[in-house]
């Protein structure tokens, strides 16, 4: 069935206006959907304009919000970094509440909305600025590296913040920097592990875990291959060693990008959340994307209605108080201001086969 003179029911103009996303969702997003997706799509990037707006989709939106609404998509420092340059008043994070946070720190005199408060993290909620301050105090002198995906007041306490693209550039350079051979890496105990099998500086790390990562294990990554002997196996670095040591590549959520664009594998298995394979397979229609992913409760808070309304209404508004955005912007901003990796992390998965000791909090 074509896009086009009424099709599903729309207006010719609606239909018109839809049909380049309609392009991208279609294998994703049944005809049932599509009428009530599209004319929300409509409405809401009208009322971007009439709100001079920005939407931040992160990778793990669901289709019709990544590729329908999303000005900026990617992880959540890159979408912030983007919106710091827009020149848009308001902000609208289409992900959980710590990207929202960490995107008015970038860019303070900004609105920031996020379109659902509850769209938390567990692995965001695993630390606290207190227990930051108690593991200083415990370690004196290593310096702080922090997983960006954490809230302000654990930034602001923070001595430098990496992204899983990053994370071992970052620690490297912090442990010269100290003149230390130590680095204290939170809150992710799972990237902290895998970091640790990248280089010679010794990991200290919290037991914190995304709870999408986390259930992934190597008996899973087995099953595929018997189910599935020819496609490839991508694993983010939030997964356990073991998943790592057992799939065909493993890096950040960019790498994976990266790798599955350049490559175009016949069969690929993204281990990561649902929602980012299916957003890839939007840009590379030939490749076929198998199972097993699992969701993230609380990114699927975020949907084309309440995106709708938190523009219609300004609801609700992400703040951080001006002393902790400061303290915290120090931290992005000295990540930021490293020179980037040359291409996206990949996690030597032969280092990965030894273990490496690390020293959890």
């Amino acid at each position: 069935m074509k896009m086009a003179d009424g099709a599903f029911g729309l207006s010719e103009e609606l239909a018109r206006e839809t049909a380049p996303v309609w392009e991208k969702v279609k294998g994703l997003v049944t005809p049932l959907e599509w009428p009530e997706q599209a004319k929300l799509i409509s409405e809401i990037n009208a009322l971007k304009k009439e709100r001079d707006a920005v939407i931040l989709a992160h990778n793990y939106m669901t289709p019709e919000i990544f590729h329908g609404v999303g000005d900026y998509v990617g992880d959540s420092l890159g979408l912030a970094k983007e919106a710091a340059k827009s020149k848009a008043k308001v902000i609208v994070q289409a992900g959980v509440h710590f990207m929202a946070e960490t995107s008015k720190i970038l860019s303070p005199d900004k609105t920031v909305l996020i379109p659902d408060l509850r769209a938390g993290c567990s692995l965001a909620s695993s630390i606290t600025g207190a227990d930051v301050r108690l593991i200083k105090q415990r370690y004196p002198g290593l310096p702080v590296v922090t997983y960006v995906n954490t809230t302000a007041d654990v930034k602001a306490e923070t001595d430098i913040c990496c992204t899983s693209a990053n994370a071992v550039q970052v620690v490297e350079w912090a442990a010269k920097e100290w003149g230390v051979d130590k680095v204290i890496l939170i809150p992710d105990e799972f990237l902290a592990r895998n970091v640790a099998a990248q280089t010679s500086v010794g990991i200290i790390a919290w037991k914190g875990r995304c709870e999408v990562h986390e259930r992934f294990t190597a008996a899973d990554i087995a099953e595929m291959r018997v189910a599935y002997p020819g496609a490839e196996i991508l694993a983010h670095p939030e997964c356990p060693e073991e998943v790592l040591a057992a799939s065909d590549f493993a890096g950040s959520t960019a790498a994976m990008i990266d790798y599955v664009t350049d490559r175009k594998p016949r069969q690929v298995v993204m281990i990561t959340e649902c929602s980012m394979a299916s957003n890839v397979k939007g840009d590379v229609p030939g490749v076929d994307f198998i199972g097993p992913c699992n969701l993230c409760p609380h990114m699927k808070r975020i949907t084309l209605e309440n995106i709708r309304d938190c523009l219609k209404y300004m609801q609700f508004e992400v703040t951080v108080e001006p002393e902790m955005a400061e303290r915290g912007r120090l931290a992005v901003q000295r990540m930021i201001d490293l020179p980037p990796p040359v291409v996206p992390a990949r996690y030597d998965l032969i280092k990965a086969r030894h273990h490496v000791d690390v020293e959890l909090i």
